[in-house]
C-alpha cells in the first residue's frame, strides 16, 4: 500500500526528500517576509500615527509635519489639527519643537493647526507636508481671515479654509513687511511652509520679535488685533504710550469741590469730598478703525491730599459729543466735574478719553458708536493712565484694579471695552467690574423701531455719516439718504469745530428751531424711502453695520451693572437695557444686575415729584429735554460707584 499523504516516489510527491527540503526553504522565505513586514509596521506605529516630535517621518497616510517655535522650540506641547473634513487629530511636539500628525481618520485637507503655547499659535496646511507654527504664521492666518484665528480654529471647515487660501498671498506680504519694520530683519523663507531651524537667522528674527513685544509691554494678542484690520503692527506696539509728558494741570481741593457740589445740588448724590484731586491732561498713542497709528487725548484724575492709598482706576467713556475741540481735561467741564465729585474725590483714580477725532486727536473724524475703535480708545487710555500716574511729576498710586463705566454713547463704549478687555487683555488689565449706563446696546433694533427718539436729528445723521467713513458701504450717494439742504454738508458737520447742540439748531444746520418734534425733524432731513428700507430690509447696509456694533452675545466674567431710567426719551431702556439683560440671562449669567433710576429722577425733577404728562406744556418739554443729558446721569453714577465700592 502507498503511505497516506504521499504520491509518486519519482520526486513529484511531497513525500520525497527533495520536495521536503524545497517546501521548508519556501516556508522559511515566507516567514522572513512576514517578520520584516511586522517589524516595519511596528516601526511605523511607533514613529508616525498622531504622534509626537519627529518632523519628516514617513507614514502610510498623509501627514502634517512641522516645527513650532517662538525664537526657541515650543517643546512637549499639545498640537492639534482641525481639517476641512474629518475628526481632529492631536499629538505633542518633541523636545526640538517638531511634530507629526498623521491623517489616518479620513481627514480632508486643508487643515488648521494649533499649538497650545501660552498664547495658542496657529499654522495652516493647504496640503500634506511640512508647515511652521510660529507667531508669524499666526499673524499670516489672522490677516488672511480678518478675524481671530483661535475662533476660526474652533469651528474650522472648508469655508474657512477657502477664506484663508484666498487671502494667503496678500497676508504673507503684509506680515513680511510689518515684521521687517518691527525687527529690522526680513524673513528669507515662506512664513507658512519654509524650512528653518531653531537658532538660525529666521528663528533669530522670531526672538527679536519676542524681545520687541516684551520691551513694549505687549503680547502677540496686540499684534493680532492689528493684523485683523491690516493695520500697522508698529502702531500696535505703541498703543497707550504717552506723547506728551504727564504734568498736573491743577489740583482741586476738598473745599473747592464741596463748595461746587453744594451750589449745584450734586452733593446730596456724591457726598462730601474726601480727597483733593489732581487734574492731569493726557495725549497718548492709539489706533484708528483700520489699525493705523493715531492719537487721542483725555484726562487723568488722581486722588491727592490725605488720600494716599493705592487707588482703583475707573475708566470712563463720555456721552455723545458734537464739539470737536472739547476735552475732558478741563475741571470746569460739567461732565469732568461729575467724575471728580462722584469718583475721584472719593478715592478713585479716573481716566476719561476724549475719543478719536476730538481735542488733540489728529484723527480726521469721529467713528461714532463704532464698537472696536471705542474699545481701543478706552483700553489705550487705561495704559496711558498707568504711565502717567507712575510719573514723578504726578505721584499717583494705582492698585491694579480697573472698573469700567460710561454714559449714553459712553455706555456703549464702556461695554465694548469690557468685552474686548476680558477677551483680549485679561492678563494685562484686571477688570473687576463694569457699570454701563444708559447705553445704546441694541443699535440694529433701534433702526427697526418706528419710534423716533429725542435728539434724532443729532444722533442718527452722526452715526450714518461716521459709519460711511468706517465701512464705505452705507450709501453710494448721500442724496439717497438725506434731503437738501442737509445732503450738501451733513457729511462734514459732526463733530463741529465751532457749534454745539444749541447752535447747531439756532444756526439752521439741523432742524429744531421751530419746535419740530423728533418725527418732524427726521422727515425734514431724511428721504422717506431710505427710512422705510432701513426698517424693513434686513440686507440694508446701515442695518448690517448696526448688527456689527450691537453688543449681544458675550458673557462677562466680572460684575456688571446696567443702569437706565424708564422715562429716558433718547436711549429707552425698553429698547436697549432690557434686551441686553435678557441676552445675558439667556446664558444663565448671575453676575449682571440692572437698576432703573426713574423714580429718583421723578422725585427730584418732576413737578410735584411726578413726571409731567401733558406734551403741550413747557414743563413737559423741560423735563424730557433734560432727562437723558442732565437728570439721569448723576443717579446712574451713584449706582455705579456703589457697585465699585464692593470690589475696589
Amino acid at each position: 500500500m502507498k503511505a497516506r499523504g504521499t504520491t509518486r516516489i519519482d520526486g513529484e510527491g511531497i513525500g520525497s526528500r527533495r520536495n521536503v527540503t524545497c517546501v521548508l526553504q519556501q516556508h522559511m522565505r515566507q516567514t522572513r517576509s512576514i517578520l520584516v513586514a511586522m517589524a516595519i509596521a511596528v516601526t511605523l506605529a511607533a514613529c508616525g500615527s498622531s504622534g509626537g516630535g519627529g518632523g519628516g517621518v514617513t507614514t502610510p497616510f498623509p501627514a502634517i509635519t512641522g516645527l513650532a517655535a517662538t525664537g526657541a522650540a515650543i517643546a512637549n506641547t499639545a498640537v492639534t489639527a482641525n481639517c476641512a473634513v474629518g475628526p481632529s487629530v492631536s499629538g505633542t511636539t518633541g523636545a526640538d519643537g517638531t511634530f507629526t500628525l498623521e491623517l489616518s481618520g479620513g481627514q480632508t485637507l486643508p487643515c488648521m493647526v494649533q499649538v497650545k503655547s501660552t498664547v495658542p499659535l496657529h499654522g495652516f496646511a493647504a496640503a500634506a507636508g511640512r508647515i511652521n507654527v510660529t507667531p508669524l504664521s499666526d499673524l499670516v492666518i489672522t490677516n488672511a481671515l480678518g478675524s481671530d484665528p483661535a475662533t476660526a480654529f474652533a469651528s474650522f471647515d472648508a469655508t474657512k479654509a477657502a477664506v484663508i487660501n484666498a487671502g494667503l498671498a496678500a497676508a504673507k506680504a503684509y506680515v513680511q513687511a510689518q515684521v521687517t519694520a518691527l525687527t529690522g530683519g526680513t524673513p528669507s523663507i515662506d512664513l507658512l511652509t519654509g524650512v528653518f531651524a531653531v537658532g538660525d537667522a529666521n528663528d533669530t528674527l522670531l526672538l527679536n520679535l519676542k524681545t520687541a513685544l516684551a520691551a513694549a509691554g505687549k503680547s502677540l494678542t496686540d499684534l493680532r488685533l492689528g493684523a485683523v484690520s491690516g493695520g500697522s503692527l508698529t502702531a500696535a506696539l505703541k498703543r497707550g504710550t504717552l506723547i506728551d509728558p504727564a504734568v498736573v494741570l491743577t489740583t482741586l481741593t476738598v473745599a473747592q469741590i464741596d463748595a461746587a457740589t453744594a451750589a449745584s445740588g450734586l452733593q446730596g448724590i456724591s457726598g462730601k469730598a474726601a480727597c483733593d484731586v489732581k487734574v492731569v491732561p493726557l495725549n497718548y498713542n492709539t489706533i484708528g478703525t483700520k489699525g493705523e497709528a493715531t492719537n487721542a487725548s483725555g484726562v487723568l484724575l488722581v486722588p491727592a491730599g490725605t488720600c494716599t492709598a493705592a487707588a482703583g482706576l475707573v475708566a470712563y467713556a463720555k456721552g455723545t459729543d458734537v464739539q470737536q475741540p472739547r476735552t475732558l481735561a478741563n475741571p470746569a467741564d460739567s461732565e469732568t466735574f461729575l467724575l471728580v465729585a462722584v469718583y475721584a474725590a472719593q478715592g478713585y483714580a479716573v481716566v476719561a478719553t476724549d475719543y478719536l477725532g476730538f481735542a488733540k486727536s489728529a484723527y480726521t473724524y469721529h467713528p461714532y458708536l463704532h464698537a472696536d475703535s471705542e474699545a481701543s480708545s478706552v483700553i489705550d487710555s487705561i495704559r496711558a493712565a498707568r504711565l502717567a500716574a507712575a510719573a514723578s511729576t504726578v505721584g499717583g498710586s494705582l492698585s491694579g484694579k480697573v472698573m469700567l463705566t460710561g454714559y449714553s454713547q459712553g455706555g456703549h463704549s464702556s461695554m465694548a471695552s469690557h468685552r474686548a478687555l476680558e477677551r483680549d487683555n485679561a492678563g494685562e488689565i484686571n477688570v473687576v467690574a463694569g457699570a454701563h449706563l444708559a447705553g445704546p446696546y441694541n443699535l440694529s433694533g433701534s433702526f427697526k423701531s418706528t419710534a423716533v427718539i429725542a435728539g434724532y436729528q443729532f444722533f442718527v445723521p452722526y452715526l450714518i455719516t461716521a459709519w460711511q467713513k468706517v465701512y464705505g458701504t452705507i450709501y453710494s450717494d448721500v442724496t439717497t439718504v438725506f434731503k437738501a439742504p442737509y445732503s450738501g454738508y451733513i457729511e462734514s458737520l459732526l463733530p463741529s469745530p465751532t457749534l454745539n447742540y444749541t447752535t447747531l439748531v439756532t444756526s439752521g444746520k439741523l432742524p429744531g428751531i421751530n419746535g419740530e418734534t423728533p418725527t418732524q425733524a427726521r422727515d425734514l432731513m431724511f428721504q422717506s424711502a431710505y427710512i422705510t428700507d432701513v426698517q424693513t430690509n434686513n440686507n440694508n447696509a446701515l442695518y448690517l453695520a448696526a448688527k456689527k456694533n450691537d453688543l449681544f452675545g458675550w458673557s462677562p466674567k466680572s460684575k456688571v451693572l446696567l443702569c437706565g431710567g424708564a422715562g429716558d426719551p433718547t436711549v429707552p431702556p425698553a429698547l436697549h437695557m432690557v434686551p441686553m439683560k435678557a441676552d445675558f440671562d439667556s446664558r444663565n449669567l448671575t453676575n449682571v444686575a440692572t437698576v432703573d433710576v426713574d423714580a429718583s429722577v421723578q422725585a427730584v425733577y418732576g413737578p410735584g415729584g411726578k413726571a409731567p404728562t401733558d406734551p403741550t406744556t413747557a414743563a413737559f418739554a423741560t423735563y424730557y429735554g433734560n432727562y437723558h443729558g442732565s437728570y439721569e446721569p448723576p443717579f446712574c453714577h451713584a449706582q455705579a460707584k456703589a457697585v465699585f465700592d464692593t470690589v475696589k
